[in-house]
């Protein structure tokens, strides 16, 4: 019979994660159908108890239902009690069971695809909102030397960091963007929506230190702007957050089917087809020329 998964947000049309899926089911050998379903803004109780009564077996979460689904679950993962936030369910007999892989998928692509093991570094963490709690304790877990949380809104990343510091075996500290003066990072995540915007972020000269990584949470058919702001101010190495994406799909298949699928080919593939994206478009502005507009 064949199994049913989907992923629940709004908007959702954009979401790779069916294509990430539908991979791993052929890769794996599993029967499996996962779809993308839109949810209302204040409808995705219904939208869930609906598909549970379809027979759903298991469902991501994303924006803006993550803290909803949350509160929703009858048993919590660890990872998922901590970040107040849940992107993977588990829908059986005995209710629903909330997990949430950001964490482990953003450690994964940085360890494994990027080579660059976190024990040892100083790491920043940009944000203090959803995206930066999701991922928090499972940077702790990877040992760093010291963690620092960076906001617009000091007293945010002040509380985030006092929230997760007792159970810290670190330095774990937050604080505005100002307060980062004089100081050099191995590791700079950017867990901000500032990329979504084009936005630049007040980030102080010398940040990143020699061979540092500049990480996107945010990804896109090229270069994000964080990324390009990290590579004008000296960052050695610049990643996105596809593989991120592909890595907590696996971290959540690996919860619902006892099997980790392998990432690398699917995330290959990915790459070029966004990378092949990005140079149709290109090439279809070239030969449409500039717009009236901007006619002298």
């Amino acid at each position: 019979m064949t199994s049913l998964y989907a992923v629940f947000g709004n908007p959702i049309a954009h979401s790779l994660s069916p294509r990430i899926h539908r991979a791993f089911a052929e890769q794996t050998g599993v029967d499996l159908r996962y779809e993308a379903r839109l949810a209302p803004l204040d409808g995705f109780a219904a939208a869930l108890g609906q598909f549970i009564a379809e027979g759903g077996q298991g469902a991501n979460v994303t924006l803006p239902f993550k803290e909803t689904a949350f509160r929703l679950c009858d048993t919590l993962s660890p990872r998922a009690r901590r970040a107040k936030a849940v992107n993977t369910l588990g829908l059986d007999r005995g209710g629903i069971a909330g997990d949430n892989t950001d964490g482990a998928g953003l450690v994964r692509d940085i360890e494994a695809n990027l080579a660059y093991p976190l024990a040892g570094r100083r790491i920043l963490l940009l944000g203090a909102g959803g995206a930066a709690r999701g991922v928090l304790l499972s940077l702790l877990e990877g040992r760093p030397a010291c963690l620092h949380l960076a906001n617009r809104s000091p007293a945010k990343a002040e509380a985030l960091a006092a929230e997760f510091a007792p159970a810290a075996p670190l330095p774990l500290l937050g604080g505005g963007f100002e307060a980062l003066a004089g100081q050099s990072f191995d590791l700079v995540i950017n867990a901000t929506s500032a990329s979504l915007g084009g936005e630049a972020l007040p980030l102080p000269a010398g940040l990143f230190a020699p061979g540092a990584l500049a990480y996107d949470m945010m990804y896109g058919k090229g270069e994000t702007p964080f990324l390009a702001q990290a590579r004008q101010a000296g960052a050695a190495r610049c990643a996105d957050g596809l593989g991120m994406l592909v890595e907590q799909a696996a971290e959540a298949f690996l919860i619902w089917r006892g099997i980790r699928p392998a990432t690398a080919p699917l995330l290959a593939e990915l790459r070029a087809e966004l990378r092949a994206e990005l140079r149709a478009e290109l090439r279809a502005e070239l030969r449409a020329g500039p717009s009236p507009a901007a006619q002298p």
